[in-house]
């Protein structure tokens, strides 16, 4: 049985650094092993039991961060028919690093507002993004 690109994703602890006046929330320095090149940077939102589901990108590697809410991505390896979960927000402050070629989607989970961050290699290029329904692929969000 072939590897599975799911087996690839990388999770990644966040550090939270609270004071009486807030907090700071590291999110990627250049230095992590997961880093590899910088496209952009864009912030997307989900509101609770919303899903938005399913894409693949060909190219872009993802760094995903929930640093408002939490929400649940599902990754799907068309290649090997595995899917993967991972719950991540502010009670679970880490990043998934991502590979090419997995199909995703997510669902918001928290009832204030879902904020994702992703960190990805290229710039924005829909012509490098595969889009399909969400009921394409067996999966009981």
């Amino acid at each position: 049985m072939p590897i599975s690109l799911i087996d690839q994703i990388e999770v990644s602890e966040l550090s939270i650094i609270s004071s009486d006046l807030g907090s700071v929330m590291h999110v990627l320095k250049k230095s992590d092993k997961s880093f590899s090149e910088f496209g952009e940077i864009y912030i997307s939102t989900v509101n609770i039991n919303n899903i938005k589901a399913w894409k693949q990108h060909k190219i872009m590697k993802m760094n995903l961060i929930v640093p408002v809410g939490k929400v649940k991505f599902v990754f799907y390896d068309i290649s090997t028919n595995k899917f993967r979960e991972e719950t991540i927000g502010t009670d679970r402050y880490v990043r998934l690093t991502v590979p090419p070629k997995l199909w995703f989607g997510f669902k918001g989970l928290d009832n204030t507002q879902n904020l994702i961050i992703n960190i990805s290699n290229i710039v924005h290029n829909p012509d490098e993004q595969l889009r399909e329904d969400i009921n394409s692929f067996k999966y009981n969000w």
